[in-house]
C-alpha cells in the first residue's frame, strides 16, 4: 500500500510526461490509498483540461468514475490536527499536508512528484520516478 497524491492519479488517467511512470508505480503497488480531497483536486484538474480544450464533458465524467473506481476503498478521513502541524512545520499547504499526514498515520511511503512536498518531508515521501524505477 502507498499513498499517491492526486497528480499521480492523474498522471495515471490523463496521457503526459508521467504518464508512464504513474503506469509503473501502479503496476509495482496497486493498493493506492489517498485522503478524500483527491476527489475535489482531481475534479479541478479534470475542469482545467476541459476549460483548455483537451477534454470533453463525457470524457472528463469517464474519468472521474475510473478513478473513484481505482480509489474504492482506499479514501480516508484527514486528521485535521495532523495536518495543521504538519503544516505549521512546512512551507506546504493544508492540501498537501492531508497526503503526508496520512502516510504517517499508514506508515506507508506517500508518493509525489512535488518537491515542494520532498523536500519537507523526506522521511515520509518517495519520488514518482523514484518509485516506478526502483521498485519500492
Amino acid at each position: 500500500m502507498i499513498v499517491v497524491d492526486t497528480n499521480v492519479i492523474a498522471y495515471l488517467f490523463l496521457p503526459g510526461t508521467h504518464t508512464d511512470a504513474a503506469r509503473r508505480v501502479y503496476e509495482q503497488d496497486p493498493a493506492w490509498v489517498a485522503p478524500l480531497l483527491w476527489r475535489s483536486e482531481f475534479r479541478n484538474i479534470l475542469t482545467t483540461s476541459l476549460r483548455r480544450g483537451h477534454l470533453q464533458v463525457g470524457d472528463a465524467i469517464e474519468l472521474m468514475d475510473l478513478a473513484c473506481d481505482l480509489m474504492d476503498g482506499g479514501e480516508y478521513e484527514a486528521d485535521s490536527a495532523k495536518v495543521l502541524r504538519l503544516a505549521a512545520e512546512s512551507e506546504c499547504s493544508a492540501y498537501d499536508c492531508e497526503f503526508v499526514a496520512l502516510g504517517q498515520e499508514l506508515q506507508v511511503p506517500l508518493v509525489t512528484a512535488d518537491r515542494k512536498i520532498r523536500a519537507s518531508f523526506e522521511a515520509t515521501t518517495i519520488g514518482l520516478t523514484d518509485f516506478a524505477s526502483e521498485g519500492k
